[in-house]
């Protein structure tokens, strides 16, 4: 099944499931459904994630005076 909520909503549902995996308080039933909910979710963030660094460009001036469009590169990649 497909998320289709904001990556916000996404980050505070598996935020939720891990807090509530911390307490321990849950079944191992429950705990591995919610581990599984947290996968799924993790996932979707990523995909937002990704697509939204494909999105993003640099507009750099050219001596020309045209811009030109450059790959956004994250200090992680530079690492």
């Amino acid at each position: 099944m497909k998320e289709n909520k904001s990556f916000e909503a996404s980050m505070e549902e598996l935020e939720k499931i891990v807090r509530e995996l911390e307490e321990g308080k849950m079944s191992l039933d429950e705990s591995v459904a919610a581990f599984e909910k947290a996968v799924s979710l993790v996932r979707v963030c990523n995909e937002r994630l990704e697509g939204a660094k494909q999105k993003v460009r640099l507009l750099v001036e050219e001596k020309d005076g045209e811009f030109a469009e450059i790959p956004f590169v994250s200090e992680e990649n530079e690492a």
